[in-house]
């Protein structure tokens, strides 16, 4: 069993010395443990255990000795926080409210940061975020968030004055509802969970295909075809460094989107 679950791990090279790209299949993997369960787990969803347990254990490790002058690890996790409740939840939302939203939005931030990052570390090779469970999990807690600080500010007020803004026509209601229903109510969601999840399979198809072809033509291809590789592992590390700001710029504009429609149902309107 562990040795299965090792070899799924990293991904195998095939011997039949053709190329081969990646495929959609390696967002899918094999079981490795309860297969044919509800409880399934693959690697992938061993990915995020992994992810999960690491950002648990650098908060832990980085908070559970605050001194006046910081380690490492606590300015880090200190910039982090700071960047959270300052440019996202206290700009947008303001002093108490920012407060109140602080620890969804920041667990949002580092959750989707932790997960992107996996994508660019060797013998894991996938974000987190590149199978859709996450990504929609996420966004669906934004959009009950979103929900529920509207209805807690304007019980009364926010599902009519999101679907029928005041100062509209009565007689353009029939054109305005439901274009306000379908871009309130089911758009925001599908918006977040797509957007992070499209940028992280891009992510990784591009790294597997640099890093497949580097493997292939120096180990597989024949005479000067070797000389490529060179070029496909520069062009795989450069991706790499990019993947890397991808991940930090979606987990706060993530962050940042589930701030503003949190800042929107709070708006006076409603």
């Amino acid at each position: 069993m562990l040795e299965t679950a090792v070899n799924l791990l990293v991904p195998s090279a095939t011997d039949d010395g053709t190329f081969h790209g990646p495929s959609i299949n390696e967002f899918f993997p094999d079981a490795i443990f309860f297969a044919d369960t509800p409880f399934e787990i693959n690697r992938v969803i061993l990915i995020r255990f992994l992810a999960v347990a690491v950002l648990m254990l650098v908060f832990w490790i980085g908070t559970r000795r605050m001194k006046v002058v910081p380690t490492r690890l606590q300015s880090l996790v200190e910039m982090g926080l700071d960047l959270v409740r300052v440019n996202i939840a206290e700009d947008l939302l303001g002093k108490k409210d920012g407060q109140r939203f602080l620890p969804l939005i920041t667990t949002i931030f580092f959750m989707v940061l932790f997960m992107n990052f996996t994508g660019v570390i060797p013998f894991l090779n996938i974000a987190g975020t590149a199978v859709i469970g996450t990504p929609l999990v996420l966004g669906l807690v934004a959009y009950g968030a979103f929900i529920y600080a509207g209805v807690k500010k304007s019980p009364s007020k926010f599902f009519r004055n999101s679907l029928f803004p005041p100062g509209v026509p009565p007689a353009l209601y029939i054109i305005v509802t439901p274009i306000e229903f379908i871009s309130t109510f089911v758009i925001r969601p599908i918006t977040l969970t797509l957007r992070l999840l499209m940028n992280m399979v891009v992510g990784h198809l591009l790294l597997v295909l640099f890093f497949a072809a580097t493997q292939f033509f120096f180990f597989t291809a024949d005479g000067g075809f070797k000389a490529f590789g060179i070029g496909t592992l520069a062009f795989g590390l450069a991706f790499t460094l990019f993947e890397l700001l991808v991940a930090v710029l979606q987990a706060y504009v993530f962050a940042l989107l589930t701030a503003v429609y949190i800042q929107l149902a709070l708006a006076e309107e409603h």
